[in-house]
């Protein structure tokens, strides 16, 4: 499979074990591991902070083998899911960061275009969401109310 935006091809760079069950020093706990994920969205953590924090402090390797849920799916039970997806939230910051690097250096070429990539990667994101529900139809990226947004 290639890249995207580049002529070279990838590969991920990691890939989780065939087995099913979980080691015998994981917790496995379901009701306690739900418990700490809405402890730790209520300080304020995204669901991959929740992940990493879960693997390496509570010694939970995959939260959906533990508790047959993904972290989103806990959250979203519990009415605590964030409104916008987090991979969209964290591209809409990247394009926040960009537009402030721009404006400061307005020829940097490469870096703009970054940018043009990043909201292409941010349109085909949304197109995917609203086609899930998970945005609404009438939700629309717009560079100048990236601030709002991401505020």
């Amino acid at each position: 499979m290639a890249r995207i935006h580049n002529g070279r091809k990838g590969r991920s760079g990691s890939t989780k074990p065939h087995s099913d069950d979980l080691p015998k020093w994981a917790l496995t706990d379901g009701k306690k591991i739900k418990s700490l994920v809405l402890e730790l969205s209520e300080k304020g953590h995204s669901t991959a902070v929740i992940g990493t924090i879960l693997r390496d402090q509570h010694a939970v390797p995959d939260v959906r083998r533990a508790c047959g849920m993904r972290i989103n799916q806990i959250l979203s039970e519990k009415g605590k899911a964030a409104e916008t997806p987090e991979d969209l939230m964290n591209l809409l910051h990247k394009v926040l960061s960009l537009v402030n690097h721009l404006e400061l250096n307005r020829k940097d070429l490469h870096n703009s275009r970054q940018l043009e990539l990043t909201e292409a990667k941010i349109r085909r994101l949304v197109k995917y969401y609203k086609s899930k529900g998970k945005l609404p139809e009438d939700w629309k990226y717009d560079r100048k109310q990236v601030r709002l947004m991401v505020a």
